[in-house]
């Protein structure tokens, strides 16, 4: 199934279903440089043998300005021109990175992505943001760089462990919590062994979870207002991350707990939505508590992108499928992170 979506900034055309050998049919008349991790490397050397191809260190220490300048001389050894295109090819780093590079390059070149995560799959691909961190402080440089494609190969999930599962399910939660009540039932219902023996049924998950993030990207490709929405749960979770160097998904598991015990207090949401994505959680392997030192996490937050002097840009949900942008003093978030950390 082909998609083409169209952002203010370009057009975009997703493969979804599609194997990775289809790149040299799509592709093969490009100069392609593939950017990929350790990870991906050794599991699939193949699929480095027909290109040029830049490796990194799997894991999130790899996001820092020392490796796209690294990268970056490595480019100009291969004579990479304008003319030329990067694909990342793995999870959320590998994108993130091969995205900020190839938006810096040269001042720009032409990009692609082929997700081999969930979590990548669902969220880290779509919407063209392309970050990199500065020390402790998340995504703090980054660009906006939407690619030429996106080509889906579900067959990559089979290799991943299962706390990968997990992590892409934080950001499917998100999505559900946000906008899909009907989803979120769905969740409920099912649990990753579920998905995992069903090809089809993951496969619409993955296609509904990008559709949702694409309609809210093109409404508002720059985060000045609906964007925001995105960040349900990840405000917190970017502190937590760093902090502790736990995966993603867990961080975005406890963020979504913060929020949700927020939403009861400011929203007046009921108590049962935060007991359900409690239970929900679990369900899919993830945490609802995490022992966090309060005071280094609401330093880290106090240095947050969103951050309006005294006060956050926080996503507080309305009730299922239904969240709102509110504006909350940095102490009302204190004593809810405070909640969180047992």
């Amino acid at each position: 199934m082909t998609n083409l979506v169209s952002f203010p900034s370009g057009d975009v055309t997703y493969y979804f279903n599609s194997p990775v050998s289809a790149l040299e049919n799509y592709y093969g008349s490009r100069d392609i440089i593939l950017v990929t991790d350790s990870n991906i490397a050794a599991h699939y050397p193949q699929l480095l043998s027909n290109y040029k191809h830049l490796i990194i260190p799997a894991g999130e220490h790899s996001k820092t300005p020392a490796t796209i300048q690294n990268l970056a001389e490595r480019l100009i050894t291969l004579q990479v021109s304008r003319k030329s295109m990067l694909v990342g090819i793995g999870g959320g780093v590998v994108t993130d990175i091969t995205g900020f590079l190839a938006s810096v390059y040269m001042r720009g070149i032409a990009l692609g992505f082929i997700p081999t995560t969930l979590l990548g799959m669902v969220d880290a691909s779509i919407g063209g943001k392309n970050g990199v961190n500065l020390g402790l402080h998340k995504n703090m440089l980054g660009t906006i760089l939407q690619p030429e494609f996106i080509l889906f190969d579900t067959a990559f999930l089979t290799t991943l462990p299962d706390e990968e599962w997990s992590n892409g399910f934080a950001e499917i939660v998100k999505y559900a919590c946000l906008f899909d009540r009907a989803l979120f039932e769905e969740l409920e219902q099912h649990n990753v062994d579920f998905y995992k023996q069903n090809t089809a049924a993951l496969a619409a998950l993955v296609k509904t979870c990008a559709d949702w993030k694409n309609k809210t990207v093109i409404a508002d490709e720059h985060e000045s207002g609906q964007r925001k929405l995105l960040n349900f749960g990840h405000t917190a979770a970017h502190a937590i991350e760093n902090l502790y160097e736990i995966s993603h998904g867990k961080a975005v598991a406890i963020g979504m707990m913060i929020a949700a015990r927020l939403s009861e207090e400011i929203n007046k949401t009921s108590p049962s939505i935060t007991q359900r994505l409690a239970k929900m959680l679990h369900q899919y392997g993830l945490p609802t508590t995490y022992p966090i030192d309060v005071e280094k996490a609401m330093a880290l937050l106090k240095m947050d992108k969103k951050r309006n002097n005294d006060s956050i840009d926080y996503i507080l949900l309305e009730g299922l499928g239904n969240a709102t942008i509110t504006p909350l003093s940095f102490l009302t978030l204190e004593k809810a992170i405070a909640s969180c950390a047992q």
